[in-house]
């Protein structure tokens, strides 16, 4: 089977591009870098000849509100009218927990639209929803430093190591559409600020965190419900600890 992945050279895409071609299926990584490109088009029509399925794990060059919104709407409009002239039969897209509720952040209501085309296309697809990633933890703590103080919020939170995600994702993309969404999350459920500390901790960073509730999570305030999974969610099995001793 002929898999083209979308932004297959990032962090969920390059593992992914990798878990696929273990499995002996015909694997196309697609990013601008290769010459493919969403928002141009260019390369998509020859990229997607023969592909049964297209997994769109991209990610906007910009978090600005209005750059996000442009990237996502724009990219899947020509994504998705793209695969429909090549008769694709299964669209696979990563998107964030959360989408569905109501947000003030910017890149949320990007993801929603692109949820949006997803669902409004002839196309089969499956939706795969995630938290946030242990990838990113610290890249959190950085936009949330001030001097040597670190501020979060204390509501609850179930990031997710990026192998995780993949192990789904793999699955998904080779299984039957479900034209809906899964969840996905990590196997603990901890207030941001404290799990954050941990990760300091074992970096053995002697930055303090603060628990603020409001502090904001990349534009907005949030709550215990904002970023953790719906009842029947797919929880990984790697913990922040094991994660951590993992070579990096």
């Amino acid at each position: 089977m002929k898999v083209v992945v979308i932004g297959g050279s990032g962090l969920i895409g390059a593992k992914l591009v990798n878990s696929l071609r273990q499995r002996a299926h015909k694997v196309a990584a697609a990013s601008p870098a290769s010459g493919i490109n969403t928002i141009t088009g260019e390369g998509l029509s020859e990229a997607l000849i023969g592909a049964e399925v297209v997994v769109d794990v991209s990610n906007s060059p910009s978090f600005e509100d209005k750059a996000v919104m442009a990237f996502f709407e724009t990219s899947g409009r020509t994504l998705l009218a793209a695969e429909a002239a090549a008769g694709v039969k299964h669209h696979v897209a990563l998107s964030i927990v959360g989408t569905d509720r109501p947000a003030t952040n910017g890149y949320l209501r990007a993801k929603m639209a692109q949820e949006n085309l997803i669902k409004a296309s002839k196309i089969p697809y499956s939706i795969v929803r995630s938290t946030q990633f242990f990838e990113f933890l610290g890249a959190m703590a950085q936009s949330n430093t001030s001097g040597n103080t670190v501020r979060l919020s204390p509501a609850l939170f179930q990031p997710i190591a990026s192998d995780d995600v993949v192990a789904v994702l793999t699955e998904v993309t080779l299984g039957a559409p479900v034209n809906g969404f899964i969840e996905v999350a990590g196997p603990e459920r901890v207030g941001m600020a404290e799990l954050v500390r941990r990760f300091l901790n074992a970096k053995q960073d002697e930055r303090t965190v603060v628990a603020d509730a409001h502090a904001q999570y990349f534009g907005m305030e949030v709550s215990d419900q904002s970023l953790v999974p719906g009842e029947g969610a797919r929880i990984g099995t790697i913990r922040l600890e094991d994660w951590l001793k993992k070579p990096a």
